[in-house]
């Protein structure tokens, strides 16, 4: 029997080899490892110089075309999070590793500035932290994230920013002037309002009610907010979302969404594990809804079905979403309003004297 022992103030509860690793070995319990004690992994972040800081995509089931991460692995350590498989890239497990070996871009501003002022270039929002959220606990300390928003606001660039983290209070000041020339808006995802939910499930990301004074607070100072039920996993947390868009409501969001929890490569062995060691007597219940919703399979990676499932459950949740956001009148789109008229990158006009 494999020991699957939860890692204090981490997510994963385990650290399996990367699917790229040429050797694997696996932790047996013999009977002498007698200790209860959770173990605990400190935060290590690497530096790096980037290439390129602004990524493309053209997946026609995501609402924007680039973006920008400051950091790669995120130690808001959310088991379910979609960005895990990309660190074993880097030769490093989507387990303990993606929320404990972090990487910093540490050169984001100067590479951001020269893709900026590329010739030809043609402004559109900028999703900042898709990847991994931009106001992970990190961002104190490196401060990456509020030196690419200094830059889009003197660029005057538009951006949209989605994330987890109340931290993103301490930028009121530069998101309430890039909002009052429409080039912000913010989305929060918000998965429970329960704090021990939050706490096995996210572990180092802000509480519930954290995330809902901030949304409160950005909507006070005029910045667009909304909020993203992301992921909803069935019997986990699918029977809150009404809750979610209600407490969202009430704190200024104007437009909501939400993802079927999705569990690509090496997510669905660490999801399984998860609810091994925190839901042992619903984990079977659960994968037979998932799978039910992914035709048998732990996922299906489809461009329109893959946000949201088929099959009875995730019709039903489909249905749930549409009446709860009508009745709460949360149907805007404030992400689809930004400016991009206004681009205009420094120096600029002084290149036509």
């Amino acid at each position: 029997m494999s020991i699957f022992l939860p890692t204090r103030g981490r997510g994963a509860v385990s650290n399996p080899h990367n699917r790229f690793a040429p050797t694997r070995s696996e932790a047996e319990d013999d009977g002498w490892f007698q200790d209860e004690t959770p173990p605990s992994r400190a935060t290590e972040v690497r530096r790096e110089l980037a290439k390129t800081v602004i990524t493309r995509n053209n997946s026609p089931d995501v609402g924007f075309d680039r973006s920008v991460n400051p950091y790669r692995g995120c130690e808001h350590g959310c088991i379910y999070c979609f960005a895990r498989p990309s660190h074993a890239y880097w030769d490093m497990s989507p387990g303990i590793d993606f929320e404990t070996r972090l990487i910093a871009k540490t050169n984001l501003a100067s590479r951001l500035e020269e893709e900026l002022q590329k010739p030809g270039y043609v402004p559109q929002p900028i999703a900042l932290g898709i990847n991994t959220d931009a106001y992970q606990p990190i961002e104190r300390e490196q401060r990456l994230t509020r030196q690419a928003l200094e830059i889009l606001l003197r660029y005057k660039h538009p951006v949209h920013i989605i994330t987890k983290g109340s931290l993103i209070l301490r930028d009121l000041d530069l998101l309430a002037e890039l909002a009052s020339q429409r080039l912000v808006s913010v989305a929060f995802s918000l998965t429970t309002l329960d704090d021990e939910l939050k706490r096995i499930m996210e572990p180092r990301a802000a509480s519930p009610g954290a995330r809902l004074r901030a949304m409160r607070t950005l909507h006070e100072a005029g910045v667009p907010v909304s909020v993203m039920c992301a992921p909803m996993i069935p019997m986990i947390n699918d029977m809150e979302l009404e809750n979610l868009l209600e407490a969202a409501r009430d704190a200024g969001a104007r437009s909501a969404g939400y993802v079927l929890l999705r569990l690509p490569l090496e997510i669905a062995e660490l999801f399984e594990q998860w609810l091994q060691a925190h839901f042992p007597e619903r984990a079977v219940h659960v994968m037979s809804l998932i799978r039910q919703s992914r035709g048998g399979k732990n996922y299906d990676s489809r461009f329109g079905s893959r946000m949201r499932g088929e099959g009875p459950f995730a019709d039903l949740l489909a249905q749930r979403f549409r009446l709860a956001r009508r009745k709460l009148g949360l149907d805007r789109r404030d992400s689809e309003g930004l400016d991009c008229s206004q681009f205009c990158p420094p120096g600029a006009q002084l290149s036509l004297l």
